[in-house]
C-alpha cells in the first residue's frame, strides 16, 4: 500500500529520471512499481488518484478494487489494454500520448517499405552466404511508379504518407474519419474506399487504431484481393492483419511481402511459420523509439498526470466523462 496519489504501476523503461524531475517540480510524490498482474496493481496501488501504466488490464477488476483511482495514462498512442466502456462506468479518466513518436513510426514503416521493395533483407542474408547475384532478389519495380495505399490518415498516416509523396508515388488511402468536420488532410491524397485500396495498392501501410472495427481488418479475403506483386506493412497495432491468413497468402504467394513491427500476440514465438519466409521482415515493436521520442513520452505522461491532479485541462483525453 502507499500514500502517493501518483503511481506508476507497471513501466520497463531503464529509469524515470523525466518523470522524476517533473513530479517534483510539481511538488507531488510518487511511486514506480513493476507490477506484472491485476492483481499486484490492486495490491499494491490501493488509495492512487492517477495510474500510470504501459501493459496491464486496466478494468472493472482494477477500477472496483482501487476506488480512489480516477485517472490512467497510458505510456503510448494505443490504449487497447485500457477497457473504456468500463473506465466510463467507473468514472475513470483513461489518457494516452498520441503524439511523441510520430515521426518514428512513420520511418519505421517507411524502413519496412524499402527493405521489402528494394530486397536489401534478402541480399545481405545471400551475400553473408557467398552468393553475390543480383538476379536472386529480382523483380524489383521502380518505387516512384508504385501506388502506396495509407489505412488511416491521422498523425502518423500522414507523416508517412508525406515521405512516400516525396519519393514519387501515388498516394490514396483510406480513412472513416475522411468525411468528417474539422479534419483536414495533404491535397496529394486519393481518397478511394477499402475495397479499391487493397486492389490498387502496390504496397499498403497500416496507420489506425485496433478496435473492435478494425480486428483482422486484413484477413483472408483482403489479402486475396491485393496484387500478387504488393507487399503489406503494419507499424500500428497487433492484431488488425490476420496472421494465420497472412501465413496461407505468403505460402500461396498471394502477395509479394509483408513487413510487421507489431504481432497480435508479442513476442512472437521463434518457431512461427511466418519467420520461414525470407519475403517476411519484422522489428520487435520498436517503431515507437528513438533517444528523443523515448525521453519526450516520459515527459508528457507524467506531464498529463500532473495536469490530472492538479485540476487543470487535460492534453490527450482518450474518454470523455460527464
Amino acid at each position: 500500500m502507499n500514500d502517493n496519489k501518483i503511481v506508476i504501476c507497471d513501466l520497463d523503461h531503464k529509469d524515470v529520471r523525466p518523470e522524476t524531475e517533473i513530479f517534483g517540480k510539481a511538488g507531488y510524490s510518487f511511486d514506480w512499481l513493476h507490477c506484472k498482474t491485476q492483481q499486484e496493481v490492486i495490491e499494491t496501488c490501493q488509495n492512487a488518484v492517477v495510474l500510470l501504466n504501459q501493459y496491464v488490464k486496466m478494468d472493472k477488476t482494477i477500477f472496483e478494487a482501487i476506488p480512489t483511482l480516477k485517472c490512467i495514462v497510458r505510456y503510448g498512442v494505443g490504449y487497447d489494454n485500457i477497457n473504456i466502456n468500463d473506465a466510463n462506468q467507473y468514472g475513470v479518466q483513461a489518457c494516452n500520448i498520441p503524439d511523441y513518436g510520430t515521426r518514428e513510426v512513420a520511418d519505421q514503416a517507411l524502413a519496412l517499405m524499402m527493405a521489402l521493395v528494394r530486397k536489401v533483407v534478402l541480399s545481405n542474408k545471400l551475400i553473408r552466404e557467398g552468393i553475390w547475384d543480383y538476379q536472386k532478389g529480382i523483380p524489383i519495380y521502380r518505387l516512384s511508379e508504385c501506388t502506396v495505399g495509407v489505412c488511416g490518415v491521422g498523425r502518423i498516416g500522414t507523416e508517412f504518407a508525406k515521405r512516400v509523396n516525396a519519393l514519387g508515388c501515388k498516394v490514396i488511402a483510406y480513412d472513416i474519419e475522411y468525411q468528417k468536420s474539422g479534419r483536414a488532410f495533404p491535397d496529394f491524397i486519393e481518397f478511394v474506399s477499402l475495397d479499391e485500396l487493397i486492389k490498387q495498392s502496390d504496397i499498403i501501410s497500416i496507420h489506425c487504431p485496433l478496435t473492435p472495427d478494425t480486428y483482422h481488418l486484413f484477413g483472408e479475403k483482403e489479402l486475396k484481393a491485393m496484387k500478387k506483386s504488393a507487399y503489406i506493412i503494419n507499424a500500428a497495432r497487433g492484431g488488425i492483419i490476420d496472421e494465420d491468413a497472412l501465413l496461407v497468402a505468403l505460402q500461396n504467394k498471394e502477395i509479394a511481402g509483408a513487413g510487421l513491427d507489431v504481432v497480435e500476440h508479442e513476442p512472437l514465438a521463434v518457431d512461427n511459420q511466418l519467420l520461414e519466409f525470407e519475403n517476411f521482415i519484422i522489428s520487435p515493436h520498436t517503431a515507437w523509439y528513438a533517444e528523443q521520442s523515448a525521453v519526450e513520452l516520459k515527459v508528457k505522461a507524467a506531464q498529463e498526470a500532473v495536469r490530472f491532479v492538479s485540476g487543470e485541462t487535460l492534453h490527450y483525453p482518450v474518454n470523455k466523462l460527464i
